[in-house]
């Protein structure tokens, strides 16, 4: 039995190694999970006493094999119940997360399984983020952004990079959700901001902090 702790750590791991093709250095996993270098040493160390993580000093941090199966395991879960809160009991994109990182360490594969089945099998969460199937498979978007595409160009909100309430937040102020259709009507050459059209009806403006930020499936 691992710790919410050890858990949080593997995750913390599996997702930033999606970022590099090498290992995930210390002080990284540190700055994601907002604690300290020496303290992440510590727990490497006791990670991988369980063979759950590969540490070479110098060459970063990699997960096993069973550690990259928990680690997978915590993400569908976190994601499956952030569908059921949205789709089911009417919460926010913008309020569930820190209820899934409560909910992702219930160790049962049996709830887990009836409630992917219960949600009809869902591939995104209410983010836009790819949910791991039962056996591990993860589908994701092409990461095109918003502020990938040129003028005139169209497509359709996927997803989001910045999960923060305050992005959120703005995102569903401006109508910006998910399955919005957008189209580029101008950019800024000054500093890349955009004006763009959604939904064919109104045009709104966005910077490029945010348009960076928001994955877009072109259509």
């Amino acid at each position: 039995m691992n710790s919410f702790t050890e858990e949080n750590y593997l995750k913390a791991i599996f997702k930033l190694s999606q970022k590099t093709n090498d290992g995930v250095s210390t002080n990284a996993i540190a700055e994601s999970l907002e604690t300290k270098a020496s303290s992440v040493t510590d727990m490497i160390k006791k990670l991988s006493e369980k063979k759950l993580v590969n540490y070479k000093k110098y060459q970063g941090v990699s997960l096993t094999k069973k550690g990259k199966d928990i680690a997978v395991s915590i993400i569908r879960n976190h994601r499956l119940w952030e569908v059921f809160l949205v789709e089911k009991l009417n919460f926010k994109w913008d309020e569930v997360h820190d209820l899934a990182e409560d909910l992702e360490h219930i160790n049962s594969k049996k709830l887990t399984n009836q409630l992917d089945a219960f949600l009809e099998y869902p591939k995104y969460d209410p983010h836009g983020d790819p949910i791991p199937d039962k056996d591990g498979n993860i589908h994701r978007h092409q990461d095109i952004t918003l502020a990938d595409l040129k003028l005139n160009e169209q497509g359709i909100v996927v997803g989001v990079k910045e999960h923060s309430k305050s992005y959120l937040n703005y995102l569903e102020s401006i109508n910006l959700v998910l399955g919005t259709e957008i189209k580029v009507k101008e950019v800024v050459d000054f500093d890349r901001s955009m004006s763009v059209t959604i939904n064919k009806e109104n045009t709104v403006n966005i910077s490029h902090q945010a348009s960076k930020n928001l994955i877009i499936k072109r259509s």
